[in-house]
């Protein structure tokens, strides 16, 4: 291994308390904009869900009836 390559390795536990910085930089969000968001993200699930057994339905029955 030349010098080069020792140097740009960096050490772990420099990498280490690099990540630990970065993690105190985060800032979480509170109990009810978790509620908030995750309300969100479900109904717009399910709405897609609904929309697109729909639509496959419709497509199915398109076929079946071109095909029978």
């Amino acid at each position: 291994m030349s010098e080069k390559e020792k140097k740009e390795k960096a050490p772990k536990k420099s990498w280490f308390d690099g990540l630990k910085a970065e993690f105190r930089k985060i800032i979480w969000p509170d109990q009810k904009s978790i509620g908030k968001q995750t309300a969100a993200v479900l109904s717009v699930s399910v709405v897609l869900g609904v929309l697109i057994t729909i639509i496959d339905m419709i497509v199915q029955y398109g076929v079946d009836f071109l095909v029978k």
